[in-house]
């Protein structure tokens, strides 16, 4: 039977589309299960040691809810496709499960990373070695609806000679310094560091060898006059490479297919440029504010907590877009702050002026009530559907009255317990005069490099 691949972006939380999943293990077409890839975690600072096996509870107890346990759950991974961290344990486990799959189906929510997904295992260990030289890359792109074709690699058959040649290239880089990488790939790595907290990387046992062609030139077309402006030659037709019968005559397949749009999501309302701002693409640096009684935050235009009612002063920690502006009032001017910069710079998301607000829908009210459980720990986080979320730490047994806004037809989610509960303690000192602390960015970890230069 197939292996469902479901790739799932552990920031969305609780994940949407998980509860449909079952549905699709019909007893009529026997699966051999669904294998859960928890994605993105290089965008996630870590808020202690262990957040990682945290945050893989959390993708668990998510599954066992909606009903993935047992057999039906062949394993959860936690992986940046981005970044490449944690994708060589992932095709060590895909090749594990040689034995018992049939094809591999790639399924995701829209913008859960599916085809940057498809694309890394291309040119991965997981895939026949001709292979990236002949199949079309997933497209990558923020709309939905853009993975159009069912796209497919074939899987490579990972015999014992391989996975002993695998095993030792693993063995043999996990020995490197970083001191010890070529300049390019020293280039490269400090690229993804300043993209991602979780960095790895993805390399390729089995190479297609290619013979050196002979460069086939005429010296006519490389001479013409003063008086003439030089002309390209005629483009050559190459015949595009195929696979041989025999290649693939027994061959099992990867697909990937069209993402599943998430209802009630407020990407669905946005432009392509404003998803581009609102989708993190770098690694989020979380923005800290100490809030008192009657105060407000503004995520863009996206999303507002009113702080209503409280003893004492509380910590909103913003996780979101870095691009997407964060803004703090009082509550008798917040009204006033919507309306004149709404679609406007100042609050960035969404933009266009007034014509794009005649479209837009507006914020809508949910009364939440929390309980703090100390000044290091937050009680919860309010998501702001996927615009991003912010925890609230608050002092122990203070009760706190907050009213969130989301745009109409969009969800709010209190998520309990918070995606990372100790978040407010990653902050610089206060900024005078303001709520605000200056932001600090942890730094980022390299797999499979020895630790000497990899922080």
């Amino acid at each position: 039977g197939p292996l469902l691949l479901y790739v799932l972006d552990v920031m969305e939380l609780p994940d949407p589309v998980l509860p449909q999943l079952p549905a699709l293990l019909s007893p009529d077409v026997p699966a051999a299960g669904v294998l859960v890839v928890g994605n993105k975690v290089d965008l996630l600072p870590a808020d202690c040691r262990g957040h990682l096996g945290r945050l893989r509870q959390r993708v668990a107890a998510a599954c066992a809810q909606a009903g993935l346990r047992g057999a039906a759950l062949v394993d959860i991974r936690l992986v940046s496709a981005k970044t490449g961290y944690g994708m060589e344990g992932l095709v060590s486990r895909l090749q594990r499960s040689w034995k018992c799959a049939g094809d591999v189906y790639l399924l995701g929510a829209t913008n859960s990373g599916k085809s940057t997904l498809f694309n890394t295992l291309l040119r991965s260990d997981y895939c026949k070695s001709r292979a990236p030289d002949i199949i079309d890359r997933a497209t990558v792109s923020p709309w939905p609806g853009t993975t159009l074709n069912l796209l497919k690699f074939p899987i490579i058959n990972p015999t014992c000679d391989r996975i002993f040649r695998r095993q030792e290239r693993l063995k043999e880089e996990a020995t490197k310094t970083e001191d010890q990488l070529s300049s390019e790939e020293k280039k490269y790595l400090n690229q993804l560091k300043k993209q991602g907290y979780l960095v790895g990387e993805v390399g390729r046992t089995f190479q297609q060898q290619k013979s050196s062609a002979e460069i086939d030139f005429d010296p006519d077309m490389l001479s013409y006059s003063m008086d003439e402006d030089p002309v390209d030659p005629p483009k050559k037709f190459e015949e595009r490479e195929e696979f041989t019968h025999n290649e693939v005559k027994d061959a099992r397949w990867c697909f990937d297919t069209p993402g599943i749009v998430k209802e009630d999501c407020v990407l669905n309302l946005l432009t392509e440029k404003e998803v581009k701002l609102v989708l993190p693409s770098h690694a989020i640096v979380p923005r800290t504010f100490i809030l008192k009684p009657g105060m407000v935050l503004f995520l863009a235009a996206l999303g507002r907590i009113d702080y209503l009612e409280g003893e004492k002063p509380a910590w909103f920690s913003v996780l979101a877009s870095n691009l997407l502006p964060v803004h703090v009032t009082t509550l008798s001017n917040a009204d006033a702050v919507y309306e004149k910069h709404t679609a406007q710079e100042f609050l960035k998301v969404p933009m266009g002026g007034e014509e794009r607000m005649k479209e837009f829908p507006p914020l809508v009210p949910q009364d939440i009530t929390l309980k703090g459980i100390g000044t290091t720990e937050a009680v919860a986080d309010i998501k702001l559907s996927s615009a991003g979320w912010v925890a609230v730490t608050a002092h122990a047994e203070e009760e706190l009255l907050l009213r969130a806004y989301t745009p109409k037809g969009t969800a709010l989610v209190l998520r309990e317990p918070p995606l990372l509960p100790y978040i407010s303690t990653i902050r610089g000192a206060r900024i005078p005069g303001t709520p605000a602390y200056r932001t600090k960015k942890p730094p980022s970890f390299v797999e499979n490099l020895r630790s000497t230069g990899s922080r």
